[in-house]
């Protein structure tokens, strides 16, 4: 159930709420809200502070005591910082701590609003609504004695206003949509085959303007996607390709020719197929449709938020299992836009059945394009698990998906395409083959998926590390975090189409031809 929220005039001394959360920045510093809670304590709060070692930081809690002093039943210190340094993200983080601090509270109110006063108070709410959201999430459908929060109401003290409240319905209704894809992430792969994700992904998707198209095996031949069909022949699970669409009202053939493309990889277990995963390799492999996940929670909040973009998903799904039917090292197969590819790792599948996708997504020439997928272990060792690499065709879209990336809160980081590690994933007997140099193996993997973009800017996001955590951190949950879902969002809200310009003219042209530059 989502958290409610409202705004309210009542100073914090005579708010009544089972919990009173109050900002405190850095060596202690007492933030707006923090007097009423030294109030009831006679004034010697700075000394608790100091006996209990708290300091500020940003994201740490403490309870104080307040037995009958106070009309909330009890108050949370919440660090934040130094407050003029405070940003939306360090808002989210501090929001998250107090509602893991508030798990037996039904109710809570807070002042953290007030703490920044140099960020927009529309922008503020949001955050506060998704930090709150997101920091309470649990996953405890295969728990015998679950222990849900019993926080249901949140109390945001300060000003209001139409752009406030209707900052916190978007906040919630972005927050709910990353909590549906931490949910099917962590779900186990028994309970989401293809087929499954499908029916999941309609019933998430009816009555919010989104159509949705899922082709099963006899469409998928018809369609030539022989790189979704080459990684799913091994399962018993047959594979399945969603294409959602969502056309704006009042939508023209002028607005439609600036439509925005989705794209996540969908494999719902990865068992490495006949080059088959270590046991402990596969221990976290339920989270290898997080792309997938995140087009899909994505567009379920486009028509809620007016977007006035069209968009459209295109999503992938396929279980890699060994089998007497699986693909072998040396098998080719063929790609939808007719390009060959030699298979000589059935682990790297990912790009695969993204081939075929984005193959499809440049036929319908949008705009522009961004996959999502968990695509390299290489990617984590290069950027850990907190940031995500991202890497493209076109400078002006990557710098764009990147601003969105930074305004959400999903940390980011720009790869080069080299134009000369192409060579690496040259083929003796195919068009090209799926695995090159394991030096470089994201890179490489970026530059097999620019051979299935045709014409259209197109940005690439290897978010291996930071869609599945573990542990806790922040508004982050352990597992299956969601990441990618409020980038898409926000890269829908304000989506300009980049200029394309043509092949071998301009600046970039030039750019491309310099050693060590992507080829864009």
């Amino acid at each position: 159930m989502s958290l409610s929220f409202t705004v309210v005039s009542t100073p914090a001394a005579r708010l009544v709420v089972d919990m009173l959360a109050v900002p405190v920045g850095s060596g202690g510093v007492l933030g707006p809200g923090a007097d009423a809670v030294d109030a009831a304590l006679g004034g010697s709060l700075v000394a608790f502070l100091d006996e209990t070692g708290f300091n500020g930081t940003l994201g740490d809690t403490v309870t104080v005591p307040t037995p009958g002093a106070l009309r909330a039943k009890a108050a949370v210190l919440v660090g934040v910082g130094d407050p003029s340094e405070l940003t939306l993200d360090g808002l989210r983080r501090a929001a998250a701590a107090a509602a893991r601090r508030a798990t037996k509270a039904a109710s809570l109110g807070t002042t953290l609003g007030a703490v920044a006063p140099h960020l927009a108070p529309a922008d503020t709410a949001q955050a506060l609504a998704e930090g709150f959201t997101l920091g309470g999430y649990q996953f405890l459908e295969y728990k015998k004695d679950p222990k849900p929060t019993k926080l249901t109401k949140v109390s945001l003290i300060g000003e209001g206003g139409a752009e406030v409240r209707a900052a916190l319905v978007r906040g919630v209704t972005i927050a709910d949509a990353v909590i549906w894809a931490r949910d099917i992430v962590n779900r186990p792969s028994k309970e989401k085959p293809p087929a499954e994700v499908a029916a999941d992904a309609r019933r998430l998707l009816r009555g919010r303007g989104v159509s949705v198209q899922v082709l099963g095996v006899t469409e998928l031949r018809e369609q030539r996607l022989g790189g979704l069909l080459g990684v799913g022949q091994g399962s018993d699970q047959t594979p399945r390709f969603l294409k959602l669409s969502y056309t704006p009202t009042g939508s023209t053939r002028s607005t439609r020719a600036k439509a925005l493309a989705f794209v996540g990889k969908g494999v719902v277990f990865d068992s490495g197929g006949l080059s088959l995963k270590p046991a402990g390799g596969m221990e976290t492999m339920k989270c290898d449709m997080s792309g997938a996940a995140a087009v899909i929670a994505a567009m379920s909040t486009l028509r809620d938020l007016g977007v006035k973009t069209p968009v459209t998903g295109y999503v992938p799904l396929v279980e890699n299992m060994p089998s007497g039917r699986a693909i072998r090292p040396g098998d080719v197969l063929r790609i939808r836009n007719g390009k060959t590819v030699e298979v000589l790792n059935t682990d790297a599948e990912g790009r695969l059945i993204l081939a075929d996708a984005l193959s499809l997504a440049s036929e319908d020439k949008p705009a522009a394009v961004v996959d999502l997928a968990t695509l390299t272990g290489a990617c984590v060792v290069a950027l850990g698990e907190k940031i995500a690499g991202l890497m493209g065709n076109d400078e002006s879209w990557i710098d764009q998906v990147r601003a969105a990336a930074d305004r959400a809160g999903e940390r980011v980081w720009p790869l080069p395409l080299p134009r000369d590690y192409r060579q690496g994933i040259d083929s003796s007997v195919a068009d090209i083959k799926n695995t090159g140099p394991r030096e470089g193996g994201t890179l490489t993997a970026g530059l097999f998926l620019q051979e299935f973009v045709d014409g259209v800017p197109w940005a690439h996001l290897d978010i291996a590390g930071p869609a599945f955590l573990s542990s806790d951190d922040g508004y982050l949950a352990k597992g299956g975090t969601g990441f990618g879902v409020r980038t898409l969002v926000e890269l829908a809200r304000n989506f300009v189409p980049p200029e394309v310009e043509p092949a071998g003219t301009g600046m970039r042209a030039e750019l491309r031809r310099l050693p060590g530059v992507g080829q864009r």
